[in-house]
């Protein structure tokens, strides 16, 4: 059987439409919103069995995946997160690569020769990687405007995959997966599913226009924090709130808190665009933290342990 993991983000998704593209079969597919990283641990794997992991840490997953190997399935792990140490073995396959200027969508188009490099395009555009986009996209000799179209289809879906819940989605990400998998390229996905693009591009236009509205908790010239209301637009604009902060204040770090259901911080931490390294490593000191080294992330954090969090914050980014 074949088995797909992935990140329910702008990357994980344009990252599997890349491959099934370029190879079609019937998968189970295993995904979830964007916090939802954890996710070998949710399948059974039988011995002989296909799995493709896209955009979820290897470090966060090494324990499911050791057990995925010992069964005797066959894993392609596509990821740019930590990942910690990559395990030898005959049944894996690691494309791995933490570098702050690459994405999962960029290292698939690397590994199908370019052959959906719109799709890996849209994916940076999403995960914030303007210039690294811009640069990637010169051989498709792309309009501005059909720039445009891609870096906003890319946001859209990246925004789709965050929130508390699949409740606070406007769509589940596999479903979302379905809806843009059988096009060639977005913009026969943006010309024949208008309705999907309008309902992503006004569900992101007022969300944002809300987030906006709120001011910083706490700032100085190196740092920002940004406490968002305890309701559902909040945890859907989180973390593209944190990108958009990081495109107007480059100079700037941000941190964007949204409330958790169970009372606590989830925290989206984005590096200055001008110092594009650190984040993984100062929510990786957080128990539920981690993530890449541009935009990493605190799934829960105690309110009582915010001052904590905005000395470390500090710390890592004086």
């Amino acid at each position: 059987m074949q088995i797909d993991v992935f990140n329910g983000d702008a990357d994980g998704i344009c990252a599997l439409v890349q491959l099934r593209l370029d190879r079609p079969v019937e998968a189970h597919l295993v995904t979830g919103i964007k916090r939802d990283i954890q996710l070998l641990e949710k399948i059974s794997a039988q011995p002989g069995d296909q799995i493709t992991v896209l955009d979820i840490s290897l470090e966060k997953n090494r324990p499911a995946l050791d057990q995925v190997l010992a069964i005797g399935a066959n894993v392609f792990y596509v990821d740019h997160h930590q990942a910690g140490n990559i395990p030898e073995h005959p049944n894996l396959t690691a494309l791995i690569d933490t570098d702050p200027n690459t994405c999962t969508s960029l290292l698939v188009n690397q590994y199908l020769q370019g052959k959906y490099l719109a799709w890996a395009v849209t994916a940076a555009f999403g995960d914030n990687l303007l210039a690294v986009a811009e640069t990637a996209a010169q051989p498709l000799c792309l309009s501005e405007q059909q720039l445009k179209q891609l870096k906003i289809l890319g946001t859209c879906i990246n925004y789709n995959g965050y929130g508390g819940s699949l409740s606070d989605l406007h769509f589940a990400p596999d479903s979302l997966y379905r809806e843009l998998a059988s096009y060639d390229s977005p913009f026969d996905f943006i010309d024949d599913n208008a309705a999907i693009h309008q309902q992503l591009l006004g569900g992101y236009a007022e969300d944002m226009h809300l987030a906006l509205q709120i001011k910083p908790e706490y700032i100085t010239a190196h740092i920002a924090v940004f406490i968002l209301p305890d309701v559902p637009w909040s945890r859907r604009i989180s973390g593209v709130f944190g990108n958009e902060l990081a495109n107007l204040h480059p100079t700037r770090a941000h941190a964007v808190l949204s409330f958790t259901g169970q009372g606590d911080y989830q925290i989206s931490v984005r590096a200055p665009l001008t110092n594009n390294t650190g984040a993984d490593e100062l929510c990786s000191a957080f128990p539920t933290g981690g993530g890449r080294k541009s935009a990493a992330g605190i799934n829960h954090l105690p309110v009582d342990q915010l001052a904590t969090f905005i000395a470390a914050f500090e710390q890592k980014y004086p």
